[in-house]
């Protein structure tokens, strides 16, 4: 009998052994994990690689490297989610970045710049699916004193936070300068085209998606009698095979006779005349601006357009140009709201911050279409698009 418990005795002292054996073993490679993972998301290790030179240089100009506040946000802060499923899944997902590391992927600057734009969607969607989780760990509306803020945040915060928003809606080029976002804007370009070729034949109000020429006859030529600025409002007269006559409405001021505006008073270009279709225009009502003293003339156009030019919803133009302001306005600031300034006010405030972007002519007139249709002197019924 005392051979069994000596038997026993040994048997549970073999496990007690093996059991803090393993608790052991089990704390080393829990440690050993934690310390692998903690040191692959510092900022030394992060900026260790060659190819991260450039976003580090991007990143030790903003705020988030150096401010005021002495705060710093580091990689990690703003990169490596911290609940732990999502933790994990990144630290595995950046096993790719070591591969693009041993392959040469970006490892020059024409290389790196080849690629931002793919890099940094990446992020944003990364951040738009987690509601900027990363950035939230250390902004919290909640806790935003928006009355001690600078008067564009406390202007734009409270409607961020009512309509829901998340940071990178509105903070795209916090720590990193904005990649070119040409191609982003030719793809929406692309999306809306497409969107008018399938306008019903049946529509009779039409707005133009770009900058279109326009004629006197339902023949093309070489030499057009004018353009149409993009999202101007036209109504269908009658359709020839592929060609359109359509009404246009718009405002001249007295003794200029080579454009058409919007509304009247304000410089938002509807129409641009040339010398056949200046003859061709009737004024409808003359008016006199009480506080200018100007003389505006209401008048109308009869041009023929091809039906390919023309969509039914102009919440599409809208939606297009909204992308355009996003990608290309959050470099410096956040979004800037619409009715900030008014509509004349928008011409300089376009033309002077387009420059930093990689928006083209044409895109740059869609962002002044819209902006100015949506400013704080124009009617109810355009700013509710918004």
């Amino acid at each position: 009998m005392s051979k069994n418990l000596t038997k026993r005795t040994s048997r549970r002292k073999i496990v007690i052994v093996a059991m803090l054996i393993g608790i052991a073993l089990g704390a080393i490679l829990l440690a050993g994990t934690a310390t692998v993972m903690h040191k692959t998301s510092d900022m030394e290790f992060c900026v260790s690689c060659h190819t991260m030179q450039q976003p580090l240089a991007e990143y030790q100009g903003s705020v988030h490297f150096q401010n005021s506040k002495g705060i710093r946000a580091e990689c990690a802060d703003c990169h490596v989610p911290h609940q732990p499923v999502s933790y994990l899944a990144t630290k595995i997902g950046a096993l790719k970045d070591v591969w693009g590391e041993m392959t040469g992927k970006i490892d020059t600057p024409e290389k790196y710049e080849a690629h931002k734009l793919e890099m940094a969607q990446n992020v944003w969607d990364g951040l738009k699916k987690s509601d900027s989780a990363t950035c939230r760990s250390c902004h919290d509306f909640k806790a935003m004193d928006v009355l001690a803020q600078k008067p564009e945040a406390r202007n734009q915060h409270p409607v961020a936070m009512k309509a829901g928003d998340t940071c990178i809606d509105c903070h795209k080029g916090v720590a990193h300068i904005l990649p070119n976002m040409s191609g982003l804007a030719a793809a929406g370009a692309s999306q809306l085209a497409s969107a008018a070729a399938k306008t019903p034949a049946s529509a009779t109000t039409l707005y133009t998606i770009q900058t279109q020429p326009f004629w006197l006859s339902d023949k093309m030529s070489e030499h057009n009698d004018g353009n149409l600025m993009p999202s101007t409002e036209v109504k269908v007269v009658k359709r020839e095979g592929e060609m359109v006559l359509v009404d246009v409405d718009g405002w001249q001021q007295d003794g200029v006779s080579e454009a058409l505006y919007a509304a009247q008073g304000k410089r938002i270009l509807s129409v641009l005349l040339g010398e056949e279709a200046r003859k061709q225009v009737k004024t409808l009502d003359t008016l006199t601006d009480k506080e200018t003293k100007q003389v505006w003339h209401q008048v109308a156009l009869q041009v023929w357009l091809p039906a390919k030019s023309l969509i039914n919803d102009q919440q599409k133009i809208w939606s297009y140009a909204t992308d355009l302001m996003a990608n290309n306005c959050t470099g410096c600031h956040g979004l800037t709201a619409l009715d900030r300034f008014n509509a004349n006010q928008w011409i300089g405030v376009v033309k002077g911050m387009s420059g930093r972007t990689s928006l083209s002519e044409e895109q740059v007139r869609i962002l002044t279409q819209y902006v100015q249709k949506h400013a704080s002197d124009m009617a109810p019924a355009a700013t509710a698009e918004k």
